[in-house]
């Protein structure tokens, strides 16, 4: 499904309303003046709000499904309607806010 690829100063939240901040975005292609996320940019978790449950906090997350026909460095970019997960919850990531210029499908 086409969507707004992702970028270093998106807004990407875990489903318990931590913060997700990509690791190592890819320098070489930029979006609104923004490194661009690949599927293989690993993502870490700060804040999430499971604390003192059974289950662990999510901690870092990683994009699964994203552009079929858009790729930086030969790995596909993530997209704002892509798949994701985090680890250990297996919960989706939720990008609230990204860059609206660059449509990739």
């Amino acid at each position: 499904m086409p969507g707004p690829i992702l970028h270093l100063g998106a807004t990407v939240l875990c489903t318990h309303a931590g913060q997700a901040t990509p690791t190592t975005p890819f320098p070489r292609v930029t979006v609104s003046g923004q490194p661009v996320v690949t599927l293989a940019t690993p993502y870490v978790v700060a804040g999430c709000g499971l604390t003192g449950t059974p289950t662990p906090p999510c901690v870092t997350a990683q994009w699964l499904a994203g552009a079929v026909r858009v790729l930086a460095g030969g790995t596909p970019v993530a997209l704002q309607s892509g798949t994701s997960m985090c680890t250990p919850t297996g919960t989706p990531l939720t990008p609230l806010a990204a860059q609206t210029r660059a449509i990739a499908s």
